[in-house]
């Protein structure tokens, strides 16, 4: 299996709390966010990652080098902000199979990754991954029926509810309709419309889901995440 981690962002919200390192590479429990998240992958039996840096990208790829555990790591370095899309359509480029499991760079997932490659190898069609939250006020709601998701609402519905978790399964030409080197939003720009359209099947996952990117998560990340630092 093989995995893209999108890890360029700035971190904005996060500057208060960590400003020397980029936003994936803030300790947690004493080690690099990033480094929680490369070893999951490899425990989960991924063979490559490509791991797409912007800003201090020498960061992340002077601290990991070529090589984490069982894993070769490739980067993908953005010169200038591509955003989210113009990052994946690159990092695409670099994969060796039909598909590539896509991760954020800040989000800690615990996966089923067996079982949602077993989807894909019955399906053939691109997988959002779904986490079921107490509050989804922040995130707003993904809306599926018969595991196809057909849309989104909008951030500010309180209470319990499906989000997208920000974990995807695409084909390795998934963006090629768009420029390579393009600046486009993967969100925006291409994924209401795939999802409107039906062209997504939803996994819903029962594993843990933490987003480091507001101070909030961040201190939870601290403690919830201390059982996997060796």
């Amino acid at each position: 299996m093989e995995a893209i981690i999108l890890a360029g962002g700035l971190g904005t919200r996060l500057r208060e709390i960590v400003s020397d390192v980029p936003k994936p590479m803030a300790p947690v429990a004493g080690r690099p966010f990033l480094e929680i998240l490369l070893t999951t992958l490899a425990h989960k039996g991924f063979e490559r990652a490509i791991i797409s840096v912007g800003y201090m990208a020498e960061k992340v790829s002077d601290y990991f080098g070529s090589r984490f555990e069982n894993m070769e790591l490739i980067y993908v370095v953005e010169e200038e902000p591509f955003g989210t899309g113009g990052a994946l359509r690159v990092s695409l480029e670099h994969i060796e199979s039909d598909h590539a499991f896509i991760f954020n760079g800040d989000t800690f997932l615990d996966l089923e990754t067996n079982l949602i490659e077993d989807q894909w190898l019955a399906n053939m069609r691109p997988i959002i991954v779904g986490c079921r939250v107490p509050d989804t006020t922040r995130y707003g709601r993904l809306l599926q029926e018969n595991d196809i998701a057909y849309g989104f609402t909008e951030k500010g519905t309180s209470g319990p509810g499906l989000i997208n978790g920000g974990c995807y399964v695409l084909r390795k030409g998934e963006l090629d309709s768009f420029t390579l080197f393009s600046k486009f939003s993967f969100e925006s720009d291409f994924l209401i419309d795939a999802v409107a359209r039906g062209e997504f099947d939803v996994f819903v996952t029962k594993g843990r889901f933490i987003d480091i990117g507001v101070p909030e998560d961040y201190y939870r990340a601290e403690e919830e995440l201390k059982d996997l630092i060796d």
